[in-house]
C-alpha cells in the first residue's frame, strides 16, 4: 500500500495518540502504532489494553489498502527531524518493509503485522449515551482530575465519578483528603446512570479537548466508555466497583464564611508554605473581620513566615489549619477572581468555591479536609 500524507498533520496527530502508550509494556505490539489505509482514509491507533485512541486522516494521494504496525517512538523521533513536508510511506505487505521518500532522500525501517493488535469489544446493546460540548467536559476534567488519589491500593479512588441524572451531569473525585465536584444542569438523562473514568485517559483526553470545538458523543456501558470527537476517538476500560458516598462528607451547615481575592491569597500562600515543615505541610488560617492571617513554621530549622491580606470574613473568630500544598493546589484550579471559604468549625472540612460564576448551568465546588494545629 502507499500513501502521501503532511509531515505535519501526520506527526500532529501522532503526538496525541501516543500518550496512551506505555513506557513498558507486557505485549509487544503495543509499542506501536497500528495504521489502517482504507480508501482515502488513514486510521491510526494506539492502545495500552486499558485505552484506546484513534484518529483519522483524509488524503488524497492513495495506493492500495492494508494494515501495518509502526514502532511509535521511533516513528515519531524520525518525523521530528523533517521539516513540513510531503512524505511518501510505501509499505510492502509481504514483510511490512516501509519506505518513506522525502523530496531529496529514501529511509526505510521495519514495520510488523498488526494482527496482534488488540481489538475494540462493542458496547452492550444496555449502553448509555450523553451528548456535550467539548469546551464543558474540557472544564469538568480540569477541574476534578487533580483530586483523584495515586494510591493504587484504593483503584476506585484514582478515578473520576461521572454521575448522570434528570437533574444533572457532575464529576466528583477525591483521594479521601480533597475533594473536587463539578456539576453541569444543562446536561441530563431521564434514566440515571454513573461510571468511573479513570486518570490516564482522562488528562489525555483533557488535552485533546482544549483544541477541539464541538459536541462530544459519550456512550458507556457497565464495563467501558466510548468518547466520539470530531477528530478522534477514545475507546476506555472503565474502573468497576462502588464509589464512595462522597456527599455524606460535604457539610452543609456553614456559618464561618471567608471572601479573599485568590491571586493574593495564593501568593501569599506560597511565600508563607515555603517555611512550613516539609514533614506535615501545616498552613495556619486565623480570620477576624476584615484580616486573614497565614502563617507556618519550621521548629526544626528555627524558621517562620507570617502573611496579612485583606478579606471580607463573616462568622466567628476562628483559626483553622490546612496542608499548604493542598490548598494551593485548589486554589490553582479554580478560575475565579475571588474564592469564598466555608467553615463550620477547626475540625470539620473546608470548602472552596469560586465567587464568580463564569455560566449559570455550572456549579463547582473544592472541599479540604483540616489539620490539627
Amino acid at each position: 500500500m502507499e500513501f502521501i500524507v503532511s509531515t505535519s498533520d501526520l506527526l500532529s496527530q501522532l503526538n496525541t495518540i501516543k500518550g496512551v502508550i506505555n513506557s513498558k509494556n507486557t505485549m509487544p505490539i503495543l509499542d506501536n502504532f497500528l495504521f489502517t489505509l482504507d480508501g482515502n482514509t488513514l486510521k491510526i491507533e494506539a492502545s495500552d489494553l486499558e485505552t484506546r485512541l484513534e484518529t483519522k486522516l483524509q488524503l488524497e494521494n492513495v495506493n492500495g489498502s492494508g494494515i501495518v504496525a509502526i514502532e511509535a517512538k521511533r516513528l515519531t523521533d524520525m518525523l521530528g527531524l523533517f521539516a513540513d513536508e510531503p512524505l511518501t510511506f510505501k509499505v510492502d505487505l509481504t514483510n511490512y518493509k516501509i519506505d518513506i521518500l522525502s523530496a531529496s532522500g529514501k529511509y526505510s525501517i521495519a514495520g510488523t503485522s498488526g494482527e496482534d493488535f488488540p481489538s475494540n469489544q462493542p458496547l452492550a446493546d444496555t449502553k448509555s449515551s450523553f451528548t456535550i460540548a467539548s469546551d464543558v467536559l474540557q472544564k469538568g476534567l480540569a477541574s476534578t482530575a487533580f483530586a483523584t488519589s495515586d494510591e493504587d491500593s484504593r483503584p476506585i479512588l484514582t478515578g473520576i465519578l461521572f454521575e448522570l441524572t434528570q437533574e444533572h451531569l457532575r464529576l466528583v473525585a477525591t483521594d479521601s483528603h480533597k475533594l473536587a465536584r463539578y456539576t453541569r444542569t444543562d446536561v441530563k438523562s431521564e434514566n440515571e446512570a454513573s461510571f468511573i473514568f479513570p486518570k490516564k485517559p482522562a488528562n489525555i483526553l483533557k488535552g485533546i479537548l482544549a483544541k477541539e470545538n464541538s459536541d462530544v458523543q459519550v456512550e458507556f456501558d457497565e464495563k467501558q466508555v466510548v468518547i466520539t470527537m470530531s477528530s478522534y476517538v477514545m475507546n476506555c476500560r472503565l474502573i468497576e466497583g462502588r464509589y464512595p458516598n462522597y456527599k455524606a462528607v460535604i457539610p452543609t451547615e456553614n456559618p464561618n464564611v471567608l471572601f479573599v481575592n485568590k491571586d493574593e491569597f495564593y501568593k501569599k500562600l506560597r511565600r508563607v508554605a515555603f517555611f512550613s515543615n516539609p514533614a506535615n505541610n501545616l498552613a495556619r488560617l486565623e480570620m477576624s473581620g476584615t484580616r486573614l492571617l497565614i502563617s507556618a513554621q519550621n521548629i526544626d530549622y528555627a524558621s517562620s513566615a507570617k502573611e496579612e491580606l485583606n478579606c471580607r470574613y463573616e462568622g466567628e473568630d476562628i483559626q483553622i489549619g490546612f496542608k499548604s500544598k493542598f490548598l494551593l493546589t485548589i486554589l490553582d484550579n479554580i478560575n475565579s477572581e475571588d474564592v469564598s471559604l466555608e467553615m463550620s468549625d477547626p475540625s470539620r472540612a473546608g470548602l472552596i468555591i469560586p465567587v464568580d460564576k463564569e455560566d449559570e448551568n455550572e456549579d463547582v465546588l473544592m472541599l479540604l479536609m483540616p489539620m490539627l494545629i
